[in-house]
This record gives C-alpha cells, sequence and structure tokens, in this order.
C-alpha cells in the first residue's frame, strides 16, 4: 500500500483535540473521513504529535496508507474538497517510503505560543492568542526562560495526566521575543511532555508580570513538583508550526 505524508494546517478552536474522542469532533476525524470519501476505503491516519482541544497547528505531519497510487496534488486537492467547510486544510502531499513514520521518524518538534500584550482585547484574533492586559516584561521572561534549556526532569512542567514512562526531555530552544504587541515564545526539542509548553508560558508570564523574579523558574525546575509551577497558559495561544525529519525522509 503506498504511503503519503500530509502536512496539515488546522484552526484548534472547532475541535476537541487531534485525537478521535467521545465528547465531539477531532481533527483526527476530519481528515480521515476526508480521505475515505475520495479514495473509496476507511483510513487511519497517524500524526506528529498530538494536540489539545483549542490548539492550532500550521505544519502538523502526518502519514496514511492507501491502497492504490494516487497523483500526490490529488491528495492534497481531494482531501481539501471534502474538507470544506471545516477549518482544516492538507498543505502538502507527498509520496514516502514505508519506512516512514510521522510520529517515529521525527528528530524535532516546534512550536509557538503567542500572546497579546495589551489593554484592549483581539477583536480578530479572538481564540488564536492569549490576552494577557497588564505589561510583561519579554527581556525577564526570555532570560528565565534560558535556565529550562537542556536535558533535565519536566515533572513541575508536565500534567498529571501524561502518559509519558519518563519525565526527561531535552528542551534545545525556549525563547521570548516582542514583536509590537505581541510577544512569541518558540519552543524546540525532539519530544515534549503533555501540556509541558503550555506549562512553560504560563509560568513565564509570572515573570513577565513581575510576580517571580526570574531565579525562580529554576527553582521550580528543580523542584520537580508540579504545584511549584505558576498556572497554565490557555490552549488558544499555541501553535504546532513545524516538524523536522532525517533528510531520507
Amino acid at each position: 500500500m503506498p504511503r503519503y505524508k500530509l502536512v496539515v494546517e488546522y484552526d484548534g478552536r472547532a475541535f476537541v483535540g487531534w485525537q478521535w474522542q467521545e465528547n465531539g469532533r477531532a481533527v483526527q476525524q476530519a481528515v480521515e473521513e476526508a480521505i475515505a470519501r475520495f479514495a473509496g476505503h476507511a483510513v487511519r491516519v497517524q500524526c506528529a504529535g498530538r494536540t489539545d482541544a483549542g490548539v492550532h497547528a500550521t505544519h502538523q505531519v502526518v502519514h496514511v496508507d492507501l491502497e492504490k497510487e494516487w497523483r500526490t496534488d490529488t491528495v492534497r486537492d481531494a482531501a481539501n474538497a471534502h474538507l470544506r467547510p471545516e477549518p482544516v486544510v492538507i498543505l502538502l502531499a507527498a509520496q514516502v517510503g514505508d519506512d516512514f513514520d510521522a510520529r517515529h521518524s521525527a528528530v524535532k518538534r516546534h512550536y509557538l505560543y503567542r500572546i497579546l500584550n495589551r489593554r484592549s482585547p483581539p477583536a480578530l484574533e479572538a481564540g488564536r492568542v492569549w490576552h494577557v492586559a497588564r505589561p510583561l516584561d519579554d527581556e525577564a521572561m526570555h532570560v528565565a526562560a534560558q535556565s529550562l534549556l537542556g536535558r533535565h526532569d519536566f515533572t513541575t512542567f508536565r500534567s498529571s495526566d501524561c502518559q509519558a514512562k519518563s519525565p526527561l526531555r531535552t528542551l534545545d530552544r525556549l525563547d521570548v521575543e516582542r514583536i509590537g504587541e505581541e510577544i512569541r515564545v518558540y519552543a524546540c526539542a525532539r519530544s515534549f511532555l503533555h501540556h509541558q509548553v503550555r506549562s512553560m508560558v504560563g509560568t513565564l508570564e509570572r515573570v513577565g508580570a513581575g510576580q517571580w523574579p526570574v531565579g525562580r523558574v529554576a527553582e521550580a525546575l528543580a523542584a520537580r513538583d508540579r504545584t511549584a509551577c505558576g498556572p497554565m497558559a490557555p490552549a488558544a495561544g499555541l501553535y504546532l508550526v513545524g516538524v523536522d525529519y532525517p533528510a531520507a525522509k
């Protein structure tokens, strides 16, 4: 069966998350149903990283096996035709080898978190950013973020429902920058724990608001205790923006 790699973009507000659930419509469900309609058979897609309810993606990667070969532009365009009017689109389709696995072949995942830092709430970006009305010190947030780089036990920033076998992760990038009224947090690692990015962003917001000193973030990490974490940032500002694979993939 030929295998296809798809790059998917979606607005997470309309969904209960990536994975099929009983309490509402999932992105996975929308994509699988759209592909099945043109392919003529049931399919199961595997993704690079499951996203929670309300989390968005500009570059989610999935793979799917089809019973016959299709032109890649046909796979993309036919899936998009059946996805309308849902806020999900296939940006790219490429045929890959059987050894490609969207999840297990990935070597790095990139996330962006957007904070709208102004007094007035968003009119056009509601549900796509975290609105923080009080002024935030983005430079202090960036300095504090650097204490989380490297390989650590991230228990403090891990959901109590996380199913990962180990809390050890290697964080390659955690940068904070301001672009006008928006503060952007960039996170990069091979893999993340459940709610890790949102927990780190919520903790950094405490620093930016002057509620925590910069050094307290390192102390929270060292505590390896979920109660040492700041409030978790909402899902609305989080985006999966990239997944890296070996050159051969």
